[in-house]
Order: structure tokens, then sequence, then C-alpha cells
């Protein structure tokens, strides 16, 4: 069975906040230490400023008991499911908390965009369609938004593997849906910027924490962006990492 804390929070999107405490490169990055909050709590509260509902979807690991624990303090649902099926523990989440459509906000993103995300709601709510992609810019690494799921797509996804296959790959599982309908969301302001925004390296936690302690917690994307237009220099600290990072999406896929 899974475990469950339920918290009343009222909206009309629901993003599903994917994190586990056990990481590789960067040990239980979700914990440090950023601005005034850390890192999952500066998500969690990042996502209920944006009118977004949060379901903390982590796994029955004891190790994220902690990430439990967080998400209670912070009065908002927590999911505990799959470790390595993150499709299956988001569609047991779906089912537990009967949502049909929902949003996923990586915890490795904190300063990912609200507006954008609800947009991507939006679009898979009245055109129809299965899953709407994030942007170019942000799957390069930008980390704006994540990906807008229907349940029955992910049911579709997750027939014929196990409780503990691994789909941390998922758009693979997902494409291989007969009939899908699938876009990615249409970019919203354009610019030439090239950024790492997301959290996988020591590097990219300087850059990110130096941007939350200058900026503050509550900083907008369009504020981000004019700081990088004014110190276009800052991108340096971390945008090496990109190619490695991009190669390790690939090499997991295969």
């Amino acid at each position: 069975m899974s475990e469950v804390t339920k918290a009343n929070v009222e909206s009309n999107y629901t993003g599903f906040i994917t994190v586990r405490t056990t990481s590789s490169r960067l040990p239980n990055k979700c914990l440090l230490e950023f601005g005034k909050e850390t890192v999952i709590s500066h998500v969690i509260k990042r996502s209920l400023n944006s009118g977004i509902r949060p379901i903390l979807c982590t796994t029955k690991d004891s190790r994220d008991d902690i990430l439990e624990k967080i998400a209670h303090e912070l009065n908002v649902s927590c999911f505990r499911g799959s470790k390595d099926n993150k499709l299956q523990r988001w569609y047991d989440c779906a089912e537990e908390f009967q949502v049909n459509h929902f949003h996923t906000i990586d915890a490795d993103d904190p300063f990912f965009d609200g507006a954008e995300m609800i947009e991507s709601l939006n679009l898979l709510a009245t055109k129809g369609y299965d899953v709407i992609c994030p942007t170019e810019s942000s799957s390069s690494g930008g980390a704006s938004v994540g990906y807008s799921l229907t349940k029955s797509i992910v049911k579709q996804a997750i027939k014929g593997t196990n409780y503990d296959t691994d789909t941390e790959m998922m758009w693979g599982f997902l494409e291989k849906v007969s009939g899908i309908k699938m876009i990615i969301l249409p970019e919203g302001q354009k610019d030439d910027l090239k950024l790492r925004l997301t959290l996988d390296y020591e590097e990219d936690y300087w850059l990110l924490s130096t941007l939350v302690r200058i900026l503050g917690n509550n900083v907008s994307r369009t504020q981000i962006t004019e700081f990088f237009k004014k110190n276009p220099d800052f991108r340096k600290i971390n945008y090496f990492r990109n190619e490695e990072w991009k190669n390790a999406q690939v090499n997991k896929s295969i």
C-alpha cells in the first residue's frame, strides 16, 4: 500500500513534485540550503505562490522519510510509491488523489515558471492532447517547465512494466503508446540566452544558490532573464556542464 499524507490545498492546477533524496552526482541536493529555504521547501512554496496545488511525489525508501516530514510541516500532500518506476508512482498518485491531469515539477528545477506550467495544463485540458512536452529551451537546460500529462496516457505507458521497472527516462515509454497526441509547448518570450538552471552538479548549485542570494526566493523568470542580460558571464559558472548532462540523458534512454 502507498503511504499518503493529505492536505486541503485548493487549485484547478495540480503539480506532482518529483523528488528523491538519493542522488549520485550531488548527494541530498533537494535538502541543500537555498536562500531562506531548502531546495525542496523552496520548490513547494514556489508552486503554491504560482497557483499550483503541489503534491510531493516521492518513494517508499526510508531515506525519503524526511521529505514526507517536510510536506507535513508545510501542510501539503505527499504520496510515496515506487522507487524506480516513476510513471507508476505518478499513476498511483493520480489514482489516490483523483487527479485526471497534472504537471510534473522536477525538484531539480527550482526556478521553474509557474505561468508556463499553467499554460501547459490549459493547453492539455482544452485541446485534447495526451502530453504537452516542455519548451525546447526548457529541455535544453533552461528548466522552466515540465510535462503536462493525462492519467489515462500514463496508464497506457506503464502497460508491460512492473512495479520496479526503471522508467526514469519516461518519454521513451510514452512515445511507444499508439496514437498518442503530443506536442511541444511553444516558446513564450524568445531570446538568445542559453542558460543552465537545473540542479545536477556542484557548479549548478554555485550558480543557483548565488542567484537566490542576490535575487531572492520569489524571483520571477523575467527578473532572472534580465539579470543574465546584464551579467552574461554568470552563465559560464555551469553552462559547460550542459553537454555532459545532455549526453547522460541520452545514455540513460538507451
